[in-house]
């Protein structure tokens, strides 16, 4: 599915139900915020692949049209569950047949990646893949409170938790790669 697509569908989506609520509006109209993701997730693969994403793009234009259909907002709840559970199943089928998905990141930017840095790389994949998880069962219980809490959630706070676990991996990295750096240089001298 276009990424960048799939990423205003999911920032936009709780933006959305803030304005609806402000207007005075039924929710339940975003629904027309996941119908173009049909037709991106039929034209872009990004991380998941040309048949995932396909797929990706079809669930979630298929969320907004029985949410349209319905005139009910539930169904748009499940769009943070459904993406969660997609890299899920990403990260987690890449541990099984490599290279793991952070291992294909970080050869974009270090082809010659050494031996430590795609065992890091694979102990990094389970930790998003477990993050995930989490996160998807979070949005999932978000579906049985009020609109407010799941637009709290899957609006801010699983976004920061991302960019947290994100900023947080990074300084790691950096301390990983700075005493493999050391260690090596040690051996050498």
């Amino acid at each position: 599915m276009n990424r960048t697509l799939g990423l205003a569908a999911g920032i936009l989506l709780p933006l959305f139900f803030w304005l609806c609520r402000w207007q005075g509006w039924p929710f339940w109209i975003a629904g027309v915020l996941l119908l173009p993701l049909a037709l991106a997730g039929a034209s872009r693969s990004g991380l998941a692949g040309a048949r995932a994403g396909r797929w990706l793009g079809l669930a979630a234009a298929l969320l907004g049209l029985i949410a349209l259909l319905s005139r009910s907002a539930l169904p748009l709840t499940f769009y943070p569950v459904l993406v969660n559970a997609v890299l899920f199943c990403i990260f987690t089928a890449s541990l099984y047949r490599p290279p793991p998905v952070i291992e294909r990141l970080a050869r974009l930017t270090t082809p010659d990646l050494p031996p430590e840095g795609v065992a890091y790389t694979r102990k990094v994949t389970i930790v998003w893949a477990g993050f995930f998880a989490l996160n998807g069962g979070i949005a999932l219980w978000t579906t049985t409170q009020a609109e407010t809490v799941w637009a709290l959630y899957n609006g801010l706070i699983a976004y920061v938790l991302i960019g947290t676990l994100g900023a947080s991996e990074y300084l790691v990295r950096r301390l990983v790669m700075r005493r493999n750096a050391h260690r090596n240089g040690h051996r050498h001298a």
